[in-house]
């Protein structure tokens, strides 16, 4: 369900279909959440892929873990699965507790991704 590509190439290889992306923010702490949420690029050799064709899967297992992201209006909600989702790290860190505490399926690839977003400004969550 999760995959890491050396580079965008390798990706393609894998199939160029549409993705889910997690990415990390790189944005410094005290940005403009409105900066944040409309500076998000994709396709990102450092982002952690879904591809679409698992989304139903991620979303059983994940769906009710990733809530409380910002997306591009500034609303919070459930994740988004056409939009941008942003996760400040205090969300991060819930996210991580409860990924830790449910150990959904894969959540070892994910934890290991999200433990690199604590060196981060959080991270998004960006759908196709």
């Amino acid at each position: 369900m999760f995959c890491r590509f050396r580079d965008q190439d390798e990706r393609r290889a894998f199939g160029d279909g549409d993705f889910y992306e997690l990415q990390f923010c790189r944005y410094p702490a005290g940005t403009p959440i409105k900066r944040i949420v409309d500076g998000a690029e994709r396709w990102r050799d450092d982002s952690l892929y879904i591809p679409g064709d698992d989304m139903a899967l991620f979303d059983r297992e994940y769906g009710g873990i990733f809530t409380g992201g910002t997306y591009a209006n500034l609303q919070t909600g459930p994740w988004d699965w056409c939009g941008i989702n942003y996760y400040d790290p205090a969300l991060t860190e819930r996210i991580i507790a409860e990924v830790w505490e449910r150990k959904p399926l894969e959540s070892t690839k994910l934890l290991l991704w999200l433990y690199e977003a604590r060196n981060c400004n959080g991270f998004y969550l960006l759908g196709v």
